[in-house]
C-alpha cells in the first residue's frame, strides 16, 4: 500500500475550508467528489480509491462510536422504509459479487482492463468484484451515517411541547444547511477547475491540474475535439466533467429557481458556459433532456397563471440568445462553421465512429449476458459497460435494478410533494424546499448523464448522499407543516415577502 500526500492534503483542507457547525465532515465529503483524479493511496490490485473514500470511512468511523447507535438504527428502519431497500440492496450486490463470477464462469464474455486496455474474456471472478462492492456498500453505509444523523437532530417523534419540537428542528436545520453548503462547495470546485483548465490549455500551459492527478486510471486530459480544447476539470476525462457539470447546472439552476439566489445564477450561467464548451457527447445528450424539462416546468406554470419570475427571466434570455444568434448567421453564413463541425463531431457521428461502434458492442454483449444468465446477472463488478442502466442489468440482474429502481422513484416522486406549499422566500421552509428540489435535480441528471456514457453499476456516492438528504427534507417538511399552528397548509407570507408562486 502507498499513499500519496497530496490526497491527505487536499482532504485537510476541505475539511478547513468547508468547517460549519454542525456537519464541516459532511461538507469536506461532498465537496471532496469533485475530484475524481485524486487518489488517497494505492492499494494494488484493488485500484486506486479516491480521497471521498477516505472521508466515508472517517465518517462511518464516527457513527460506529456512537453510544445510542443500536436504537438510532432501529429507529432508521422504523421510520425510513426507504433503509430497508438498502439494506437488500447492498447485501444483494455483494452477494452477487462472490457468487455469480463463479456460479456462470465462462457461459458468457465480461469486458475487463487487460494491460490498461478493455478487452473481452471469459467471464470469471476478477478484482473489480471486490473494489466495486466495497465502493458500492461504503456508499450504502454514508446513507444510513447521514440518515442517522438527520433523525438525530429531528424532533422526538412524540414530541409534547411545540417550543422543544421547533428547538430540534432547528438543529436539523443546521444539518440540512450544511448539506446544502457541501452541495454548493462541490458544484464551485467542479466550475472553478473546468475553467482554470480552459483557461490553461488555450494560454498553452496545458494541464494545470496534473499535479493533483494521483488516480491509476487512463488520463485523456490534453485531448482536442474538432478543433476545440476538451475540458476535463479535475476529473480524468471530458466526459466525466461534463457529467459533474451538467449535474451542477441541474442543482444551481433548481436553486436559483426557488430562492432567486445570485450565487446560485452565477454558478448556472459559468456551469451553462462550460458544458457548451466541454466538447461532451454526454453533456450535449444531458443538456437537451435538461432544457425540455426546464421548458416543461415552465409551461406548466404559465398554464396555471402563475409563472414564475425566474421562468420569466430564463426564457427572455434565451429568446434574445436566439434572437443574436440568428443575426448573426444571416450576416455571415460561416460565423459558426467550427461549432457546426463541433456539434457533427459529437452528435450526429458519435455512432458511426471507432468509439461509439465499440461502445455500442459494448452494450450489445452485455444484454446478451443479462439474458444469458436467466435474468440473474453476472455480478457487480465483473463487466463494463457504455450504460449505466445497461450496467446494472448486466451486473445485478432484475433484482438488483427492481431495488435500484425504487430508489429511484423514491428520488424523483416525493409522497406529499403538494402539502408543503408556497414558503415565502427568505424562510428556512423556502431553503429547505429549494435544497430538496435542487439536489433531486442533481441526482436524477447524474443518472442521466451515467445512463448515456458510464459503465459501471455503482450509481456513485452522491446518489446514496442524495437519497438521504432528500429524505430529511421530506421530514423536516411535514413536521414543520404539522408543528405550525394557526397556519394554513401553504404557509403565511411575511409583510414585504413575495412567495415564489406568485405570477410576473
Amino acid at each position: 500500500m502507498q499513499t500519496f500526500i497530496i490526497g491527505s492534503a487536499i482532504c485537510i483542507l476541505l475539511l478547513a475550508a468547508g468547517r460549519t457547525h454542525p456537519g464541516s465532515l459532511i461538507v469536506a465529503l461532498i465537496a471532496s467528489v469533485a475530484f475524481g483524479s485524486t487518489s488517497i493511496a494505492s492499494l494494488g490490485g484493488l485500484g486506486t480509491p479516491l480521497i471521498y473514500v477516505a472521508l466515508e470511512i472517517v465518517l462511518i468511523i464516527t457513527i460506529l462510536v456512537r453510544r445510542r447507535l443500536p436504537d438510532e438504527l432501529a429507529r432508521i428502519f422504523h421510520e425510513c422504509p426507504t433503509a430497508w431497500i438498502v439494506l437488500a440492496l447492498l447485501v444483494y450486490a455483494s452477494g452477487t459479487a462472490v457468487i455469480l463470477p463463479r456460479l456462470f464462469a465462462g457461459m458468457t464474455g465480461a469486458f475487463v482492463p487487460v494491460d490498461g486496455l478493455v478487452s473481452e474474456v471469459p467471464l470469471a471472478p476478477v478484482s473489480g468484484n471486490i473494489a466495486q462492492s466495497g465502493y458500492f456498500v461504503l456508499g450504502g453505509l454514508v446513507f444510513f451515517g447521514l440518515t442517522l444523523l438527520l433523525l438525530a437532530r429531528s424532533s422526538a417523534p412524540r414530541a409534547k411541547t411545540l417550543p422543544q419540537s421547533r428547538e430540534r428542528d432547528s438543529e436539523e436545520y443546521l444539518l440540512l444547511r450544511a448539506i446544502g453548503k457541501g452541495f454548493f462547495f462541490w458544484t464551485w470546485l467542479n466550475a472553478t477547475a473546468g475553467a482554470l483548465d480552459l483557461a490553461g490549455k488555450l494560454a498553452g500551459g496545458g494541464d494545470l491540474m496534473l499535479p493533483l492527478r494521483t488516480a491509476g486510471y487512463a488520463l485523456l486530459t490534453e485531448t482536442e475535439h474538432a478543433g476545440f480544447w476538451r475540458i476535463a476539470g479535475l476529473h480524468p476525462e471530458a466526459s466525466a466533467f461534463g457529467a459533474a457539470a451538467l449535474a451542477g447546472l441541474a442543482f444551481s439552476f433548481t436553486y436559483w429557481r426557488a430562492t432567486r439566489s445570485g450565487n446560485a445564477l452565477i454558478l448556472a450561467i459559468v456551469l451553462l458556459s462550460l458544458t457548451l464548451l466541454s466538447t461532451s457527447s454526454t453533456a450535449y445528450a444531458g443538456l437537451s433532456v435538461l432544457v425540455l424539462v426546464a421548458l416543461l416546468a415552465a409551461i406548466r406554470s404559465l398554464l396555471r397563471g402563475r409563472l414564475l419570475h425566474t421562468d420569466a427571466i430564463w426564457l427572455g434570455a434565451v429568446l434574445i440568445a436566439v434572437t443574436v444568434i440568428l443575426a448573426i448567421v444571416l450576416i455571415n453564413d460561416d460565423a459558426f462553421a467550427k461549432v457546426e463541425t463541433l456539434l457533427r463531431a459529437t452528435i450526429l457521428e458519435k455512432s458511426s465512429s471507432a468509439s461509439g461502434i465499440e461502445r455500442a458492442y459494448w452494450n450489445q454483449r452485455s444484454l446478451d449476458s443479462f439474458f444469458a444468465t436467466s435474468m440473474f446477472g453476472i455480478g457487480l463488478g465483473s463487466s463494463r459497460a457504455s450504460s449505466w442502466a445497461i450496467a446494472v442489468l448486466s451486473q445485478l440482474g432484475l433484482i438488483g435494478s427492481v431495488l435500484l429502481g425504487f430508489l429511484m422513484a423514491t428520488i424523483a416522486w416525493p409522497p406529499h410533494r403538494g402539502e408543503w406549499g408556497d414558503a415565502p422566500l427568505g424562510s428556512e421552509r423556502r431553503h429547505v424546499i429549494a435544497l430538496h428540489d435542487s439536489v433531486r435535480a442533481a441526482a436524477l441528471t447524474l443518472l442521466l448523464a451515467a445512463t448515456i456514457g458510464g459503465g459501471a453499476a455503482d450509481p456513485g456516492v452522491l446518489f446514496f448522499i442524495s437519497l438521504a438528504t432528500l429524505g430529511g427534507c421530506r421530514r423536516y417538511l411535514q413536521r414543520s407543516r404539522c408543528f405550525s399552528t394557526g397556519q394554513p397548509s401553504n404557509g403565511s407570507t411575511r409583510s414585504g415577502s413575495i412567495p415564489q408562486g406568485q405570477p410576473t
